[in-house]
């Protein structure tokens, strides 16, 4: 194995949410590709919906990049893996760059990866200026390269913007103020790629602003030392693990697919919003996702939690996660307040919330083994059904719930399976 690989690679910085790194990111993603190089995505922090975008955009399935959820080791393996075949890779942070513990900031340190930040510019002028400079020198070492100018009002403000950066910071660009562009949201973020019928033409739009820019030219080489990705038994080898994924469903993380596959196991997806039944297998995955949106569908399909119940009185195993574990309640309440009969397999219901619940990296310490994950919700439940054990989260506090009716096990933590891949097979085994 080579001891060092190099590959051109920016990280995507902002100094708040909601700046434009994920439109930014996916139009540079697309613009590479378009001309025909291979681009590889990464996304800081637990996000299950920017990876989507950015799967669309450079046409290569996208990883979390976590220093807590993750690890180190994941990281430096996903990222030399990644040098050694792409021409350029990309690593969108999350939040505002010093945001978090651990940081992007923390990321683009470790891996000596070059920022540019994105800064949204409207109502700014020479201040753009000053807030350029204080990312670049908040903490010492840090490799910055430079900044973009999102939503800029004209090229006049443009040039006023660029004219007021510190004297030699990159300047990668500016993107204009076109609400066409804008990626469109709700309550839990942006609306998944699959639902975003001009996706693509949106991408394009973006990346063609981008390629009047200093932003289309490929960042300088970056080394990524060699880490090799730790061999895995074959401890799920001859079972079947049904996974549902759909618009209902679409809370999943690759390298989770990734985990199951390399542990041996066979997938066999399916889709209830499309009124599909469950398909034979040894195990079930109910992500997470939008249930409450397809309320109606969802309890149509009566077949398929008919199927569930018999599967887990059968002493199979299955994990429902957030969405996943609100549709095995007797109901989901929408936020309009309609009640939709849901599976049924646990007793209460799951209230949709008008404001978040809970946000945050946890773990849980299962019989089976300790597993890293995040919660984020807008849902709360009411259930007589005692906790089986509490998830902990960073800080060392009580988390949440987590359930276990036989083989069934159900809380609102997204797990990422190769923090603990050995755990994660004793939960799907037999």
């Amino acid at each position: 194995m080579s001891a060092l690989r190099r590959c051109p690679a920016l990280f995507v910085a902002a100094p708040a949410s909601g700046q434009g790194k994920t439109t930014v990111t996916a139009a540079l993603a697309r613009l590479h590709a378009r001309q025909g190089r291979r681009v590889r995505v990464f996304k800081c922090g637990p996000d299950f919906l920017d990876p989507q975008i950015h799967a669309v955009a450079s046409g290569a399935p996208v990883y979390n990049l976590d220093l807590g959820m993750c690890g180190t080791e994941d990281a430096a393996w996903r990222l030399f893996a990644a040098a050694g075949e792409a021409d350029l890779i990309l690593v969108e942070g999350v939040m505002g760059l010093f945001d978090g513990e651990p940081s992007g900031a923390d990321i683009a340190a470790r891996f000596g990866i070059p920022v540019m930040a994105v800064i949204d510019a409207r109502a700014m002028a020479q201040t753009f200026g000053a807030l350029a400079y204080g990312l670049a020198h908040f903490r010492p070492g840090l490799p910055f390269s430079g900044v973009l100018a999102n939503q800029t009002g004209s090229t006049r403000h443009a040039d006023m913007l660029r004219a007021a950066l510190p004297a030699g910071m990159r300047w990668y660009g500016a993107l204009p103020r076109e609400a066409g562009a804008a990626l469109p949201e709700r309550h839990l973020g942006l609306l998944q790629a699959a639902e975003i019928a001009d996706l693509l033409e949106r991408l394009d739009r973006m990346a063609d602003a981008l390629a009047a820019t200093g932003a289309g030219e490929l960042p300088e080489p970056v080394g990524f030392p060699a880490q090799a990705q730790a061999a895995l038994p074959a401890l799920l080898a001859g079972r079947t693990v049904a996974v549902a994924r759909d618009a209902a469903y679409g809370f999943i993380y690759p390298a989770n697919v990734d985990t199951l596959v390399a542990l041996g196991a066979r997938l066999a997806f399916f889709s209830p919003l499309a009124g599909e039944g469950l398909p034979a297998c040894d195990a079930v995955w109910l992500p997470g996702g939008y249930p409450e949106l397809h309320g109606e569908a969802l309890a149509a399909n009566r077949a398929l939690w008919a199927a569930l119940r018999a599967h887990v009185e059968a002493g199979k195993p299955l994990l429902a996660e957030c969405g996943g574990m609100m549709s095995l309640f007797d109901e989901v309440v929408d936020k309009s307040g309609r009640h939709h009969a849901f599976g049924g397999l646990l007793p209460g219901r799951a209230i949709m919330q008008a404001r978040l619940c809970a946000l945050g990296m946890q773990s849980v310490a299962f019989p089976e083994g300790r597993i890293n994950g995040h919660t984020f919700h807008y849902s709360r439940t009411e259930t007589a059904l005692a906790p089986f054990v509490r998830a902990l989260r960073a800080d060392g506090g009580e988390g949440e719930a987590v359930y276990r009716l036989r083989r069934l096990t159900a809380s609102y933590v997204h797990l990422y399976f190769p923090s603990a891949p050995q755990a994660v097979a004793r939960l799907f085994s037999a």
